[in-house]
């Protein structure tokens, strides 16, 4: 990410974001737009994959909380007329610099203080070659790194669908996946087969170009050869001169057991390739996870609903349970209330230090039709049981017995 780029680019309105968005507010701007946007979903549509590329980046930014200090720094630095300007000095900064001389910012950032102090470190240079993560704009050093530097690839997100025990006990799986890539025709060169890039001759091969705008001189990528120091006369055909293409790889992914519907992932190196050397980018894969036909999940634990007759809620039982690996033997204890929940230690979700339970929740099923002879049983053993509520029972008689007087 440029210093041009934190000045120039504006990453909320990208999102359609306020300034003062949340992340949980960032996160659900962006996968809405990366659904909508997404190269598997508009084919062959490059404005579609030009805005998919410009809300990435700016998630990019937003989604760390460090990165978009520097970002919300560097837009109150130089947001509104320039550094100079902001700090009151229309005219050029004093001490040297007035009279409406043009200022080279070059000079602050580079770490000089005056005409007797361009051999000196520290200054300035040092404090905004910190917080863009790079040179200060203008530097030697920045005119070297936009020429012929490295460049990290960037991040790539996609989704992974998985079944519920999928999910809990952990998964290889293959990912199809659209995102840019080193150029296969040139190798990355942009250059047509058989030619080569040749030095720009506006900027010398340093890849940035100064211009005056009133009282300062900014230093900026160069744009007869976007910032590369090389001009491709004969573009490639396959990447018209960019070096990369959007290409469709399968990489092989392992999924750690016990992810949640609506993970991240991260996957470091398993992004975009870099450019000139430069290492690849993140992948992120968000996980959905269906559900399960008997299981449901409350944290690491898995949870479990087990139908049992009345008889076996009285007297007591032993059931052989499901589990994600294999049955359990679960003893249901006399007089177990219909809804109560017993658990099976360590036969939940697996994690680091210890396992989650499999919490087993016991129902009692009440059949929807009798045979003559059961109906008789039954009413026979109601009248056996007596009255299990006489509390509600005798509140409801003087509820009665009040209204009659009344």
């Amino acid at each position: 990410m440029s210093t041009r780029d934190f000045i120039e680019k504006d990453y909320y309105a990208a999102l359609g974001v306020s300034q003062g968005a949340d992340a949980a507010e960032i996160k659900k701007a962006y996968r809405q737009l990366a659904r909508d946007l997404h190269p598997d979903k508009n084919p062959g549509n490059t404005q579609a994959e030009a805005r998919f590329k410009e809300v990435s980046e700016a998630y990019d930014v937003l989604s760390d909380p460090k990165r978009r200090a520097e970002y919300d720094d560097a837009r109150r630095l130089f947001g509104s007329g320039g550094a100079g300007a902001r700090a009151g000095f229309p005219g050029g900064f004093p001490g040297g610099t007035g009279g409406g001389q043009p200022f080279d910012l070059g000079d602050l950032f580079g770490g000089a203080g005056g005409a007797g102090t361009r051999g000196g470190g520290g200054g300035l240079g040092d404090l905004f070659g910190n917080l863009f993560g790079g040179a200060a704009p203008g530097s030697a050093r920045a005119r070297s790194q936009a020429a012929s530097g490295p460049a990290r690839g960037q991040d790539v997100e996609t989704e992974a669908t998985l079944s519920f025990e999928e999910a809990v006990l952990g998964v290889t799986v293959p990912l199809r996946m659209q995102s840019p890539g080193t150029c296969p025709t040139c190798s990355g060169s942009g250059a047509r087969p058989g030619t080569s890039p040749h030095t720009c001759e506006v900027c010398g091969g340093a890849g940035v170009t100064s211009r005056s705008q009133g009282a300062f001189a900014f230093s900026e990528p160069c744009r007869n050869c976007r910032g590369t120091g090389q001009v491709v006369d004969d573009p490639c055909p396959t990447c018209q001169g960019d070096g990369v293409t959007t290409q469709t790889r399968t990489i092989t992914v392992r999924i750690p057991a016990g992810v949640k519907d609506g993970q991240r992932i991260r996957l470091a190196g398993k992004g975009a390739p870099g450019r000139r050397g430069g290492p690849a980018g993140d992948l992120f894969v968000v996980v959905h996870v269906s559900d399960h036909e008997l299981f449901g999940r409350k944290g690491d634990d898995i949870t479990l609903t087990v139908p049992v007759t009345f008889p076996e809620a009285v007297l007591g039982t032993t059931l052989t349970v499901p589990t994600l690996d294999g049955n359990v033997t679960l003893k249901v204890p006399a007089g177990t209330a219909s809804g109560r929940t017993l658990r099976v230690r360590g036969r939940g979700v697996p994690g680091r230090g210890r396992n989650g339970d499999l919490l087993v929740t016991v129902e009692v099923a009440v059949p929807q039709r009798l045979s003559a002879e059961a109906e008789r049983a039954v009413k026979t053993l109601d009248a056996e049981l007596g009255d299990p509520r006489p509390q509600i029972t005798a509140a409801t008689q003087r509820n009665a017995e009040r209204g009659s007087t009344r």
